[in-house]
């Protein structure tokens, strides 16, 4: 099984990462990244939201059904 990385390999990543992309362009990144996370949870709850109206449209009318 794999297990979470230790200080030193995420120290190793992280000095990869400031390597490849240079420390002007992290702030960017992570910025676009958390962007994405938001846009991500606010879709899921759209959805969820939208099922359960759907879902309660859906018994307002049976009810009207059997009267």
């Amino acid at each position: 099984m794999m297990s979470m990385p230790g200080w030193g390999e995420l120290l190793l990543i992280f000095l990869a990462i400031l390597l490849l992309f240079g420390a002007k362009r992290i702030p960017d990144i992570a910025t676009g990244l958390g962007r994405g996370i938001r846009d991500f949870k606010k879709a899921i709850k759209e959805t969820k939201d939208e099922i359960t109206s759907d879902d309660s449209a859906t018994e307002k009318l049976e009810d009207k059904k059997d009267d």
